[in-house]
């Protein structure tokens, strides 16, 4: 054999190597504790330079009224379950209701956190919520600027 072809050989197998590892890593660091996820997020986009998919999330809150979205959203800061949240301006809403279709305003939050804190904003949420049943719905965030994710980041705390 050429002197090359074990040279790009020996690439080749460095290459898949080093891929090998850093997805080793990402996979250990998920299924260990959950503290480890973060740290194994943090430790995926430094070696790739890329996102991993789903460690943030956003919530969509509805309020009856901008007081009640900025109270809310006040204490979810305070408590650093989110690094940002918009209150959005009011908006028309129709939905279901013991049977009956309801016709109201409301204000939407848009939350910004974490998916490891989604429960904590839930459960906040609920308990201080004026609505029976309060719309909280969370998305899992596939994409986005590093940049922005890393504040994210370094805004929440780690559970």
């Amino acid at each position: 054999m050429s002197k090359s072809f074990m040279s790009d050989r020996l690439q080749i197998l460095h290459y898949a190597r080093h891929k090998f590892f850093k997805s080793l890593l990402l996979v250990l660091s998920v299924s260990m504790y959950p503290g480890l996820w973060s740290i194994g997020v943090q430790l995926h986009s430094a070696f790739t330079g890329s996102y991993a998919p789903g460690h943030h999330s956003l919530l969509l809150i509805n309020s009856p009224n901008e007081l009640a979205a900025k109270d809310i959203g006040r204490v979810i800061m305070e408590r650093r379950l989110a690094a940002s949240i918009n209150i959005l301006a009011r908006t028309s809403t129709m939905y279901y209701w013991k049977g009956e279709i309801q016709d109201a305003s409301e204000v939407l939050m848009l939350v910004k956190t974490k998916t490891s804190r989604i429960q904590q904003v839930m459960d906040f949420v609920r308990s201080v919520h004026p609505y029976a049943n309060p719309e909280v719905l969370s998305f899992l965030v596939e994409d986005g600027s590093l940049a922005y994710m890393k504040w994210m980041d370094e805004a929440i705390p780690d559970d």
